[in-house]
């Protein structure tokens, strides 16, 4: 893949970022590295690279995945503005 200038151009408009026309080649050059590398990387074989969470081996602290109501629904909806049967109440929004 290759950037040419006019791309440049837009991504800079995207993301708001003013680029003067002389630095537009210059960052044509450096978004063609980083695709160039970013092609090599996409060559590698990393199927039986197992996924890492942490570069130190550790082990992951684990808990039951349980949905509760949390047990202090008061606590929750105390500093809301309104609220009613432990629940937030809001102004409608649909028209």
């Amino acid at each position: 893949m290759s950037v040419d200038r006019s791309t440049v151009v837009r991504v800079a408009h995207l993301a708001r970022i003013r680029v003067a026309e002389e630095e537009v080649d210059k960052l044509q050059g450096e978004l063609n590295s980083i695709l160039g590398f970013v092609e090599q990387l996409a060559e590698l074989d990393v199927s039986n690279v197992e996924p890492l969470t942490s570069v130190v081996p550790i082990a992951m602290k684990k808990r039951v995945d349980v949905v509760t109501d949390g047990g202090i629904p008061d606590k929750v909806t105390r500093n809301a503005p309104q609220a009613e049967d432990d629940f937030f109440v809001v102004p409608k929004v649909v028209e």
